[in-house]
Parts: structure tokens; C-alpha cells; sequence
């Protein structure tokens, strides 16, 4: 070492006069030298780079994996903001999940007479349900809004009740809708966070999927002799390289907020800013940075045996890592006697990123019946495993849960 070179060289001095320097020097020479001993020792040589950041203009961001649902960058991502019309992302996922396309939706006084953006919907004019939530998300209609809440929740009051329960489900918990349009008003918020959490599980929908990444349509007009021609408000879909959706926002109070989408190399990313004066701009460099970043990285192919088995898995695993992340693995061997073992699992993996539990994998004796027909069935990837993101899927107590709060508190709305 430079140092200790540098010690030998000190204790050759001779000179009387330079004796008490010397010695002062060659103590604070130690001193330093153990001090980076130390600092050798404890630094560990694998030490993880920095990950790497972005800023935007916005008063909260958050980027997100969609397949996944891993949260990629977030800066103030819990603050409950206003979010203007992102709310119709809610009131579309809702409409498309609980109605029929087909429906013929009545417009009401209520929904004739909204203030706001506007599709220009009749009073008394019936749509179906497909067409008018085209008029919502590519027009950001309030009119419409209003419309398909009515139709689906059998009332205004009925229909927040049912926006408020998913985001419930989805793990929402800096939200709170008050209307299915996103007009100002004091309880209505949400956060750059579980707006992306909404975004994801939505775009997980292709119906919604499909409406959201389409730059114009033609919809029939019974009141003139031409189409409705709507165009999508989303520049992001012109200005951005596979550009997918979704949804654009403005209040005087909540300033302009955006959720957009884009899809490259088969990986999905969607990015939300909250009050961003530079929004477009700003998402293009959110999106460039996911992709560049946190690449789809296939963990486990189905075309692999489990290291050290013979076993295989009907899916593939993948998930969006930084080239310098590791995971974790945790195998269980499942012995044949058990139960899981009589239904031909073999191996249950577990994949932990930090202490995240982020998916899991089940694997099967290679000539398993069971494992042929799941082969031929249409192939998916095992995603959402954290606690989060499994409140998605429904178990019959959360919804008994969810039923009985629907008729005990109707008239809380």
C-alpha cells in the first residue's frame, strides 16, 4: 500500500529538528492508515451501485412495470393530489367490468346539464355503453361520465360506491372518489401511486386496453346526418414511440395531470405526473428511463428444468430488474405422498427481491398429465405475487365483506 511506503519513508528521517514532526506525523500517518484499513474491511466488495434517478417538473411522479406491478420510480408518489379527469380511468374500468357493451345508455338531466368537457350528448339521447366510453376516455366527456355512472351503479351515489370498493381492492389507500368525472371537489384525490396501481390492473383489460391506445374513431350520431369524429386528446400516442394510452387531465386547481403508456420489446410501462406544467416532455423521459433501466429479464423459461431437478413449469418468469439486482430464490421440494405432491406438484418456488416476495412458480414431473394440458392452454407468466397486488384477485369472504358494506352503508353517500 501507497501508505505504509509512505510510513518507511517517514521513519528514516533523521534530523533532530525534524524528530518531534516526525513523530506528530508518523501518529496522525497511523491514525489515517487505520482508519482506511477499516474502511477496506468494511466495505463490501460487492457493494451495489446507486440506483439510478430522474426528475420531472411535476408535484408527484410514479413509473410502473405493468405486467408486474412493480413501482419503478416514485417522488412523492403517496401525496393525495387532485387528479382531474385520470379519474375516468377508475369510472372505465368499473363501467367495462360491471356493464355490457352492448347497453343502451340513457342521458339524463343530471348528465346532460355536467359542467366541463363535453362530448355533447342530447338530453335523452341513448348510446351504447362501447361507443360512450370511447366519448369518455378519448374526449374526457363529463356528460359521458355521468351517463355510464348513472346506467351502472343505478345512481350517481351508487356508482362512487362501486369506484371507492375496487380502489379498495387494488390497495388504493391515498384515495377517494366523490365523482366519476374528476370535477374539483374536497374529497376527491388520489396519488401518483395508486394511480399507476389503477393504470396497471386496468390495462390489464383488453377492452380498456384497446379504447385508451386508439387515436380516433367514428361513432354514430342519431342527431345529424354525420359520425361523431373523436379525436384522442392524448399526444403521447403522435408524439412517443410505442405510445399505448391512456388518459389526460386538467382543473385550474389540480393543473395538468397525465397517465400515459408505451409498450416496447414486449415490456409495458406506464407513467403518472400530478400537477406538471411540462408533462409531455416529461413522460418521455419517465418511459425512456423504465425501458433503459429496468428491462423485462426472464428469470425462470418454462422450456427450463429447475436447476438441479428434473422439473419443469408451465409458465415463464420475468420481471423488470436493474443490471445490478439479485434475487433471491427459495425452493420447497414437494414430496409425491403430499397432497400437492398426489396433484403432481413437485417444486414451489419463490422469488424475494430485498424482502419482497415479488412471484412465485410451480413446477411438475416433466411427463405429468396435468402439466401436457397446462402446456397447451394459453401461455401467461406468473406475475403479482406480493401481498398488494394478490388483493386483486377475490376470495368469497372479500366479497361476502364487500356486499354487506354495500347494504349497510348505501346511505353514506
Amino acid at each position: 500500500m501507497v501508505n505504509l511506503v509512505y510510513l518507511v519513508n517517514v521513519e528514516k528521517l533523521t534530523k533532530l529538528n525534524f524528530v518531534k514532526l516526525v513523530e506528530s506525523r508518523t501518529r496522525t500517518i497511523v491514525i489515517v492508515n487505520i482508519v482506511l484499513l477499516i474502511l477496506i474491511y468494511i466495505t463490501p466488495l460487492n457493494a451495489v451501485a446507486a440506483a439510478p434517478t430522474i426528475s420531472t417538473n411535476a408535484e408527484a411522479t410514479a413509473l410502473i412495470d405493468v405486467s408486474s406491478g412493480r413501482i419503478l420510480y416514485s417522488n412523492n408518489g403517496d401525496k393525495p393530489l387532485r387528479i382531474a379527469s385520470l379519474t375516468k380511468i377508475m369510472t372505465a374500468i368499473v363501467a367495462i367490468e360491471a356493464g355490457s357493451l352492448s347497453d343502451k345508455v340513457k342521458v339524463s338531466v343530471k348528465a346532460y346539464g355536467v359542467e366541463g368537457s363535453s362530448i355533447y350528448l342530447h338530453l335523452g339521447e341513448e348510446m351504447n355503453l362501447h361507443h360512450m366510453l370511447y366519448g369518455l376516455m378519448l374526449r374526457s366527456g363529463n356528460d359521458a361520465a355521468t351517463a355510464i355512472a348513472e346506467h351502472i351503479g343505478g345512481s350517481l351515489d351508487g356508482f362512487i360506491m362501486m369506484m371507492n370498493d375496487k380502489a379498495e381492492q387494488l390497495g388504493m389507500t391515498h384515495s377517494h372518489f366523490t365523482n366519476p368525472h374528476g370535477l374539483d371537489a374536497k374529497e376527491h384525490y388520489s396519488s401518483a401511486n395508486d394511480m399507476a396501481k389503477l393504470t396497471a390492473y386496468a390495462l390489464q383489460n383488453p377492452i380498456f386496453r384497446e379504447i385508451v391506445k386508439t387515436p380516433s374513431i367514428n361513432v354514430p350520431n342519431p342527431n345529424e346526418e354525420w359520425d361523431h369524429r373523436w379525436r384522442n386528446k392524448n399526444k403521447m400516442l403522435y408524439l412517443y414511440e410505442g405510445a399505448d394510452g391512456v388518459k389526460t387531465g386538467f382543473t385550474k386547481l389540480s393543473n395538468r395531470t397525465l397517465v400515459s403508456s408505451a409498450t416496447r420489446g414486449g415490456q409495458q410501462l406506464a407513467a403518472v405526473t400530478l400537477n406538471d406544467g411540462n408533462d409531455w416532455a416529461d413522460h418521455a423521459n419517465l418511459l425512456d428511463f423504465g425501458f433503459k433501466h429496468y428491462p423485462l429479464r426472464v428469470i425462470q423459461s418454462r422450456s427450463e428444468p429447475l436447476k438441479g431437478t428434473t422439473f419443469v413449469s408451465p409458465t415463464t418468469f420475468v420481471y423488470p430488474l436493474r443490471e445490478d439486482e439479485q434475487l433471491d430464490i427459495h425452493v420447497e421440494i414437494i414430496q409425491e405422498d403430499t397432497l400437492s405432491g398426489r396433484l403432481g406438484i413437485r417444486a414451489a418456488v419463490e422469488y424475494h427481491l430485498g424482502t419482497t416476495l415479488i412471484g412465485k412458480q410451480l413446477f411438475y414431473n416433466e411427463n405429468n398429465p396435468r402439466l401436457k394440458k397446462l402446456n397447451n392452454s394459453k401461455e401467461h407468466t406468473t406475475f403479482r405475487a406480493t401481498q398488494a397486488n394478490m388483493v386483486i384477485h377475490d376470495d368469497a369472504f372479500s366479497m361476502m365483506r364487500r356486499l354487506f358494506k354495500a347494504l349497510f352503508t348505501l346511505n353514506e353517500y
